[in-house]
């Protein structure tokens, strides 16, 4: 058996022992959660009676069957979804390019940077959630305000971590880019580019989240429908089961979407050698 052969299943070996811990981990929190929860077994010693802890944390058990309700017996959650996912991703799409190009343009401006660096400092500042109502006037109750307040909070995410990443290119790879005759083009595309990559892909796993935050409280402030509609209407009634429903959906997709920025990471980012690679080397 060759060397490469057995550490690819070393590898994969130490791959289903981390699935199986964290699964191990997944079943632990939502046994506790059931065990907390459920009337007749243990009562949590801070609620007065055992239905107490139900009313505020929900039962997983409920909680499962509302998610089944939703996606296959009423099937009512689908323009919902597609509502908040579409706000997220045109938010996560728009914030992200913006960002990107901002960044690259201040990092290689100096006397922009310059000029424009106390405003950006001081609308990052900003607490960006309180735009939201400001967003609804401008842009209406529709996907325009949702996107409009998601890509503020994308955008200065993506944009710091383009502009640092730009800014802490060695200046010996310039100066031999440029002694081997690299023009402006070359060097944005052979130097300054891959050397922010990871900084981008950094950036974008975060602000995935900030792209359904962005969606969902536009959606508290005033919508029709979307999921933060749906969590909206639940907290209204006090129905804590759909609201638990209406944040694990939400974590779900996140999740899906975090995993397409991961799969594209890795597919231009190969250059970049691993952990185990690194080792051996």
């Amino acid at each position: 058996m060759s060397s490469q052969t057995l550490t690819q299943q070393r590898y994969a070996y130490g791959q289903l022992r981390l699935r199986l811990w964290q699964a191990l981990l997944l079943f632990m929190v939502v046994g506790f959660w059931y065990v907390m929860t459920e009337p007749g077994l243990i009562p949590p010693m801070m609620f007065q009676n055992d239905r107490q802890a139900a009313f505020f944390f929900g039962q997983p058990w409920q909680v499962a069957q509302r998610i089944w309700a939703w996606f296959v017996i009423d099937a009512d959650i689908y323009r919902h979804l597609r509502v908040t996912l579409t706000e997220t991703v045109l938010a996560f799409g728009i914030g992200a390019a913006a960002g990107l190009g901002g960044g690259l343009w201040l990092a290689l401006s100096p006397l922009s940077s310059r000029v424009l660096e106390p405003y950006i400092k001081a609308m990052n500042a900003m607490p960006r959630i309180i735009l939201a109502p400001i967003f609804g006037v401008w842009f209406g109750l529709g996907i325009g305000s949702k996107v409009a307040l998601g890509f503020t909070l994308v955008f200065f995410v993506v944009f710091f971590n383009v502009y640092q990443g730009v800014k802490e290119v060695s200046p010996v790879v310039l100066a031999n880019a440029r002694m081997l005759g690299a023009n402006g083009r070359q060097l944005l595309r052979h130097v300054y580019l891959p050397s922010a990559t990871s900084w981008v892909f950094s950036s974008l796993h975060t602000s995935v989240g900030l792209a359904f935050v962005g969606a969902v409280v536009g959606e508290y402030l005033g919508s029709s429908q979307g999921v933060g509609y749906l969590i909206l209407q639940a907290e209204g009634s006090f129905d804590i089961n759909t609201v638990m429903a209406g944040i694990v959906v939400l974590t779900l997709f996140a999740l899906v979407l975090d995993g397409v920025v991961s799969r594209l990471e890795r597919r231009l980012m190969k250059w970049q050698p691993k952990a185990g690679e690194t080792e051996k080397l």
